[in-house]
């Protein structure tokens, strides 16, 4: 049987590597000064940020319980958290708008739903 880390579905190894977390899990500058510009709690700046990277990194978006706690950590002194900062959302509000953030900054177009209206015909 495949593993689950070579399939389509991409998820998170098993075992992340130290070359494999300062690759792929590090903030540039300009992401950690754009997440801090769009937050306005330490909480939310590492959720923000962990969304980021994750969906840089898998092309979708994690749930905070698939993220290894070696990932946060390292996020952690990255942004030089305190250790009890943890990535949650204050509301699931701010977890879409975080979302949202997120694919514009990559280039993905977010796509709304429209209702659609009923009009008589003429």
């Amino acid at each position: 049987m495949t593993s689950v880390e070579r399939t389509a579905y991409r998820v998170f190894p098993r075992l992340v590597m130290t070359r494999e977390l300062y690759l792929f899990h590090s903030p540039s500058a300009e992401e950690t000064a754009w997440a801090r510009e769009k937050t306005d709690t330490d909480e939310h700046l590492l959720a923000l940020t962990l969304a980021l990277k994750c969906f840089q990194r898998l092309g979708r978006f994690a749930k905070t319980r698939e993220v290894p706690p070696v990932v946060v950590e390292h996020m952690r002194r990255c942004l030089e958290l305190g250790e009890d900062v943890m990535p949650v959302y204050a509301s699931s509000r701010t977890a879409e708008s975080h979302r949202v953030l997120v694919r514009r900054r990559e280039g993905w177009a977010t796509r709304r739903v429209r209702r659609a209206r009923s009009r008589p015909r003429r």
